[in-house]
Order: structure tokens, then sequence, then C-alpha cells
């Protein structure tokens, strides 16, 4: 896949809570090295879903995730350029860039 290859997304509803997870559409399939063990994590599917989605689509959906799990350079690009990041404000998972975001009730 290109790397315009767009952002795959599912919303997952479990019990009060609207979990966003979107990744680089290419990433799905990939198995990410996770510490020193030799261990990996699969980046799938079944999680980040298949279909890409729009730019429109992903921001709605973050508008009202109260956790949202992303992964891949262009995904956090979007969720900073859009506020819902700050600058430094994420990791990476075998090396590619990821974040998760918690909305804190007050």
């Amino acid at each position: 896949m290109s790397d315009d290859a767009g952002i795959v997304m599912r919303v997952h509803r479990v019990r009060a809570e609207f979990v966003v997870a979107a990744c680089d559409a290419e990433l799905i399939g990939r198995d990410l090295p996770v510490g020193d063990a030799g261990r990996t994590v699969r980046v799938s599917g079944q999680f980040y879903g298949e279909r890409v989605v729009s730019r429109e689509e992903i921001l709605w959906a973050l508008e009202r995730a109260t956790i949202a799990n992303l992964l891949g350079t262009r995904t956090l690009r979007l969720a900073e350029e859009a506020g819902f990041l700050s600058p430094g404000g994420s990791g990476t998972l075998g090396g590619v860039p990821h974040a998760e975001i918690f909305a804190v009730a007050h």
C-alpha cells in the first residue's frame, strides 16, 4: 500500500465507553515487535477496522470518544492537527507512533 492509503477505523461500544480505534491502513496485518523477548503484537483489522474512512468521520468519532487508541504517522498527525493530541504526547509501539487518549469526566 502506498503512504497515502488512508486511515482505517472501528468504533467499539463497551458498557458506557465509546472506544475509537484508528490506524494507518497499511499497518493492518503487520506484526510489531514489543519488548526485548522477541514478542510481537499483530495490528488487527478486528480491532482497528478494515474500512478506510474520511477525515470527517474520524473527527466525528474522536469528538465522541471516551477512549481512543491511535496507531501510525498519519493517524497521529490528524489527531494532533485537530487538537486531540498534544505535540510530543505520544509514544511508539514497535517503532510506530502510538497514542491512547482517555476522556476524564469532572
